[in-house]
């Protein structure tokens, strides 16, 4: 049984029909909602300054329907199913999961330790020892139930499938899961807000964490504020700040600077 962490992995982003990057799309729904451009003309004059220009001036604003053109798509592995319903509570999104129904965790079993759990060898044995009794019960239920199922008049691979289904239940929440979650700037923005804020879980924060450093490798206009609110302005957790405000990225700084 195998021990794994949160890995984070880009998979691709909006480009305009000449290759043009998340930017550009931005740039082009605000400059629509600001001028007397046309949809053929939209791209007139519209450099890297130009691009530049229209983000800010949404920022500023606080204009957000336009990052809504742009969107970002990530492959994510080495998480627990409790992280992964914490992500699609973020509802404005697109999400594939590797299915517990039809995915035999059989040779593949692997699992999510907290840090805490894992700096206490007492505390961390106990743990290990009852993700190893959930394994070895979730195979023991597969064979029985494969064996009824096939009893009861079904094919070999159908009451496989089946017993898939029911011994799934035993799996516990630590268990491994894959996802491949597309999302909009705006919503990604809503998401570093509350995802990347202390307050957030270890495991969730993390992932959240390599997202927008992603996110800053293509596009450091567009997330120059992205993260928690205390990055570049006031908490809004009130009485429950935990009082330790979150440092900004290098590449936000540098953005900052050129502004």
């Amino acid at each position: 049984m195998e021990t794994v962490k949160p890995s984070v992995k880009l998979l691709g982003f909006s480009r305009g029909i000449n290759g043009e990057g998340p930017e550009y799309l931005v740039a082009c729904a605000g400059k629509l909602c600001y001028s007397k451009s046309d949809i053929q003309t939209l791209s007139d004059n519209l450099d890297e300054i130009a691009i530049k220009k229209f983000i800010n001036k949404l920022l500023d604003l606080g204009h957000e329907s336009p990052l809504e053109h742009a969107s970002f798509t990530f492959g994510i592995e080495g998480i627990s199913r409790s992280c992964s319903h914490q992500i699609v509570r973020h509802r404005i999104a697109s999400f594939s999961q590797q299915s517990q129904r039809y995915v035999d965790l059989n040779n593949s079993f692997k699992v999510i330790i907290p840090p805490e759990i894992d700096n206490v060898d007492s505390l961390k044995k106990i743990y290990m020892d009852s993700m190893l009794n959930d394994y070895k019960a979730y195979i023991e239920a597969v064979d029985i139930l494969k064996c009824e199922y096939i009893k009861n008049g079904m094919n070999e691979n159908n009451a496989h499938k089946k017993a898939l289904e029911d011994a799934r239940f035993m799996l516990p929440n630590a268990c491994e899961t894959k996802i491949i979650m597309t999302m909009n700037v705006r919503s990604l923005l809503n998401f570093f807000r509350e995802r990347c804020c202390n307050r957030a879980q270890w495991e969730i924060r993390g992932v959240a964490n390599q997202m927008l450093d992603l996110c800053l490798e293509i596009s450091p206009i567009l997330f120059q504020n992205a993260g928690p609110s205390c990055v570049f302005g006031k908490c809004s957790e009130g009485s429950m700040s935990c009082k330790n405000p979150v440092k900004a990225k290098v590449k936000q700084l540098e953005v900052k600077n050129d502004r």
